[in-house]
């Protein structure tokens, strides 16, 4: 159906679809007031990240069995690493919300995963785009976006962290929390990976 490198493309394209599912559903989970609807977002996030495994793996298994590349083998297996990343971040932090039986979602949370989201989104314009090369300049804008979504939630991250040493008295609430904010900002980290990894291919290949 596909001449055989074409086939990395479509594989790109399913794990940004993917992503941009589990980032949605953790933007969800967090806005829910529920227990029992963050539960099922969970739910819905672990088989999205199990999806992406199955994504990731495909493109292993395509880089062991075929000559031709469309872009360095090592880019290729570090940007769908740093994808696969990203949705173990999400996931991380969804399984901490509901095993944690985090009562409230506070605002920096919120905030956090929207910031995911919204990287999530850049770096599916930016790996959609990868198939033709025809608008390098929107690809490489998605790219600088995930950089400036990266700083904020960094900024959000150090902000929330100092908050909650001041105001948090329960030490064990406290480290549930603070690894629920790390998962997120790490998420973000990872998408600035990926948007890396892309810019490299560009000046590559453009």
């Amino acid at each position: 159906m596909y001449p055989k490198d074409k086939i990395f493309f479509t594989l790109f394209e399913k794990l940004a679809e993917n992503l941009e599912e589990i980032s949605a559903a953790m933007t969800s989970m967090v806005n829910s007031t529920s227990k029992e609807k963050r539960k099922e977002w969970a739910t819905t996030i672990t088989r999205l990240e199990n999806v992406g495994d199955t994504y990731t793996h495909d493109v292993f298994i395509q880089l062991s069995v075929n000559f031709i590349t469309p872009f360095d083998r090592e880019d290729i297996h570090y940007l769908v690493s740093s994808i696969d990343d990203v949705a173990d971040h999400i996931c991380g932090a969804a399984k901490r919300i509901d095993m944690y039986n985090i009562d409230s979602i506070d605002s920096p949370m919120i905030r956090l995963a929207e910031l995911v989201e919204k990287g999530s989104n850049e770096l599916g314009i930016a790996l959609r785009g990868l198939r033709n090369m025809k608008n390098i300049g929107r690809i490489k804008e998605s790219c600088i976006r995930i950089n400036s979504i990266e700083n904020n939630a960094d900024d959000v991250f150090e902000m929330a962290i100092a908050n909650l040493f001041e105001d948090e008295k329960d030490a064990i609430k406290l480290i549930k929390i603070k690894e629920i904010y790390a998962s997120l900002e790490e998420a973000t980290d990872k998408c600035e990976d990926a948007a890396n990894v892309i810019e490299s291919i560009l000046v590559k290949h453009a």
